[in-house]
């Protein structure tokens, strides 16, 4: 079996300095670092994961929690793209994920005792519901957490500038002669919801233009067969927008399909701008204007406050908003004779 004593031996290094590079101590210079490195890869150096623990004190484990609600989970492009930038880093500096849920043995527990169980050392929290108690429950505990797409005093919060997302979508659609612009929200009971309606309710005031009740359809989740029905409502008012801002990419994708239905053209007929820009987004016909968010950023930065937390508990907490822009695709055209 390979030891540390046999990557010193070939390296130079003491064995001191090879279990801090393993160990992930700051005081080892990166081209020490990617010497050892490179020398444990070419012996086959595995580290034992318990002598590790013993040494650091961590599990080097990270939890995450993880429930959306739309019901297709990980299969999420938004998300899953988040948590696979937000692994790159754990990974990379050392750190194993493991997923939590309610139940631990077949028993339902809560995400406290499951984390407390597994001895995780911090956990990455991207849920649709917020008000659960055992969410809760998780953060009023001294285990560092970074929560994505919320705001809460409680823990560290990483979220995309949804209201400055809102005004970009509507001002283009405005400079484009739309004055009829509608929203379908991603409900006003999620974070992000909430702030893309007051975004697109903000934007409308700023341009002067009439905020009607009927033009602001929630719906039920960020899913495609939401925003059809969302559409469909839209569709059957006496007075039809010339625009619509959506509120997720999967909720266009169920709205334009309902405009087609009604024989409608887009963007000849109807504009259509939504939000995240999920891979499919581009290549629809026709491809989707939308607003960005960083997936890469959002995940990896996540990742960087989580470990810099675990590392350092007294850490003051920090609350991060990423900025977001607009994407000009095929999905929205000018109005003539505009106001």
């Amino acid at each position: 079996m390979i030891t540390i004593y046999d990557i010193a031996k070939k390296t130079g290094y003491s064995p001191t300095t090879v279990s801090k590079v393993f160990n992930n101590y700051t005081d080892v210079k990166e081209q020490t670092r990617q010497t050892i490195l490179q020398a444990a890869k070419e012996l086959g150096y595995l580290p034992n994961a318990h002598a590790r623990t013993l040494t650091t004190k961590k599990s080097w484990t990270i939890g995450v929690l993880f429930v959306e609600s739309s019901g297709i989970g990980m299969q999420h492009p938004f998300f899953s793209a988040v948590i696979e930038s937000f692994k790159q880093v754990a990974v990379s500096k050392g750190y194993a994920l493991m997923f939590i849920s309610k139940d631990v043995g077949g028993k339902q527990s809560g995400y406290l005792e499951n984390c407390k169980i597994r001895g995780v050392d911090g956990v990455v929290v991207i849920l649709s519901d917020y008000e659960d108690p055992y969410f809760k429950e998780l953060l009023d505990s001294d285990i560092p957490c970074v929560v994505l797409d919320y705001e809460t005093s409680q823990a560290h919060t990483l979220y995309s500038d949804n209201l400055e997302g809102s005004l970009l979508a509507v001002e283009y659609l405005y400079s484009l002669g739309h004055r009829k612009i509608a929203h379908i929200s991603g409900g006003i009971n999620t974070f992000a919801g909430s702030k893309r309606v007051q975004g697109y309710e903000l934007a409308m005031t700023r341009l002067n233009l009439e905020t009607k009740e009927s033009y602001i359809v929630d719906s039920a989740y960020y899913s495609i067969e939401s925003g059809y029905a969302a559409m469909v409502q839209i569709l059957d008012l006496q007075d039809r927008p010339t625009a619509v801002f959506v509120a997720g990419d999967h909720l266009a994708l169920g709205a334009m399909r309902a405009a087609r239905e009604r024989g409608l053209r887009i963007p000849n007929d109807l504009s259509i701008v939504g939000f995240d820009n999920i891979e499919l987004s581009q290549y629809i016909t026709p491809a989707l204007t939308t607003i960005a968010q960083d997936t890469a950023l959002m995940g990896s930065k996540a990742a960087d406050i989580l470990i810099h937390s675990i590392d350092n508990p007294s850490q003051v907490l920090e609350s991060a908003v990423l900025p977001v822009r607009l994407i000009v695709r095929d999905s929205c055209s000018s109005v003539t004779n505009a106001p």
